[in-house]
């Protein structure tokens, strides 16, 4: 893979390669693609949905909107970082193409921004409640009705994918959905293949999937723009990571390891002396003790902590990226950027004691299964109706559902996996609180 081809600035639609050289740099083409994401209404739809705790009222909780706006600053950090010692290390970008270190920056903080896009209602048990609505509840229905890969598609429900169906999916008045650069629908796409073969190898970039089948058309079309380079054999559509998504997903894991982790304190659920000490184990090398000493409440301390302990790791994160870089391009790099980190123990450390008194606390299990309950019956009831519209055996309940899904599915697209897929893009980007709403209006318990 060559960086030239990586950093496209084409867009769905266009006819004639976009040149950085001509360029408006009060305004630059990746510079709106976060523009797009951050107007968009599904990025706004995040400020209410579940980064750890389902449905918090307390001001501490982060949401996916604020870790997203998180991600983004540290995901812009990183990419201005490797920037600049990409166009050291390769000039003919700036001096040939126009390329500038704030380039990387933009891309990265676009993609970074958006990685979460996709994420369903009630955190990573939404996804797993959808899939499993499919796999082993009412859903099984459809299996002889879907391809295997289009089944698989919904047995294992994958925001990744989910965002970037958001991001280029095509409907009245927005064709090319956000068209957004190829160079940050690349960096976006951390499992660049589609949903069989599963985990084929143990490879980062197999461990979930990108897109649905029906996006794999408008996948490949950004891949082969880029460059990427094709994994694997046969038909199955796979390839390698675009090198900036390394970059994405570093930004992701510095920041929950240490966000979730400020959570937990804020809202009791860790020992704040127990848990400063395991952030201090992080930042022993860099900490002031006489400014450290200084500051009288926890929230001051921890944000000292914080801010170090983002900034080592990010210091890090562009060492190991420049020091892997040829095999990042050559599509042999196999890891996340974190697994290469000489602060592993501290980090491990930090996540065990998130999982053990945050992710598996009683507040946060207790309000996942209210999830799991919310989002079966979201699916039973629409997915029947859509299933009995396509065989023209709509009860009038199943009429009236479908007035609410009319401007949400094709009722004139026959296709069972295409309705299927369209009420689970509906159902996925509800927020947390419109999820609870309609599920209570659905079951009576609300008008």
């Amino acid at each position: 893979m060559n960086w030239e081809q990586l950093l496209s600035l084409k867009r769905f639609g266009d006819s004639h390669k976009r040149l950085r050289k001509e360029q408006d740099e009060t305004r630059l083409g990746f510079e709106v693609d976060y523009d797009r994401i951050i107007f968009s209404a599904e990025f706004r739809s995040l400020q209410d949905k579940t980064q750890v705790v389902p449905l918090s009222k307390t001001d501490f909780v982060h949401t996916r909107l604020t870790h997203s706006l998180e991600v983004s600053v540290v995901g812009r950090s990183l990419g201005r970082k490797v920037g600049q010692k990409i166009l050291k290390k390769h000039p003919h970008l700036r001096d040939v193409h126009g390329y500038q270190i704030n380039d990387f920056g933009a891309i990265v903080a676009a993609a970074a921004l958006a990685h979460d896009i996709g994420n369903p209602p009630f955190g990573h048990s939404g996804e797993k409640a959808i899939g499993e609505f499919f796999k082993t509840g009412e859903g099984r229905y459809f299996e002889d009705q879907l391809t295997k890969k289009q089944y698989e598609d919904l047995c294992s429900f994958e925001g990744n994918a989910n965002g970037f169906k958001i991001l280029t999916e095509s409907r009245q008045g927005r064709i090319g959905g956000l068209r957004l650069s190829y160079a940050t629908l690349g960096a976006f796409t951390k499992y660049p293949k589609e949903s069989l073969p599963k985990k084929p190898t143990k490879h980062i970039a197999d461990k979930k999937f990108g897109f649905f089948q029906k996006e794999k058309e408008t996948f490949t079309d950004i891949a082969q723009d880029l460059g990427l380079l094709k994994r694997g054999d046969g038909d199955d559509v796979s390839y390698c990571r675009h090198p900036l998504v390394y970059l994405v997903e570093a930004a992701d894991d510095i920041c929950y390891t240490i966000i979730d982790f400020e959570d937990g304190i804020n809202l009791g659920l860790i020992q704040e002396e127990f848990a400063l000490e395991y952030l201090i184990n992080l930042v022993r090398d860099s900490i002031q003790t006489k400014t450290y000493n200084a500051l009288q409440s926890t929230q001051d301390r921890l944000s000292y902590l914080r801010s170090l302990a983002i900034n080592t790791l990010i210091t890090e994160a562009v060492e190991i990226f420049m020091q892997h870089e040829e095999s990042i391009l050559n599509g042999e790099f196999s890891k996340a950027i974190i697994d290469f980190s000489a602060y592993e123990a501290q980090i491990n450390d930090i996540i065990k004691l998130s999982v053990s008194n945050i992710y598996q606390s009683k507040d946060v299990i207790d309000k996942e299964i209210v999830g799991y309950k919310v989002i079966n019956e979201l699916l039973n009831i629409f997915t029947k109706a859509v299933s009995n519209n396509i065989t023209n055996e709509l009860s009038n309940f199943d009429k009236l559902i479908m007035k609410v899904l009319e401007p949400y599915v094709d009722l004139d697209n026959n296709n069972i996996y295409d309705n299927l897929l369209s009420v689970c893009f509906y159902v996925s980007k509800m927020s947390d609180s419109n999820a609870m709403l309609t599920y209570q209006k659905l079951k009576g318990n609300h008008l």
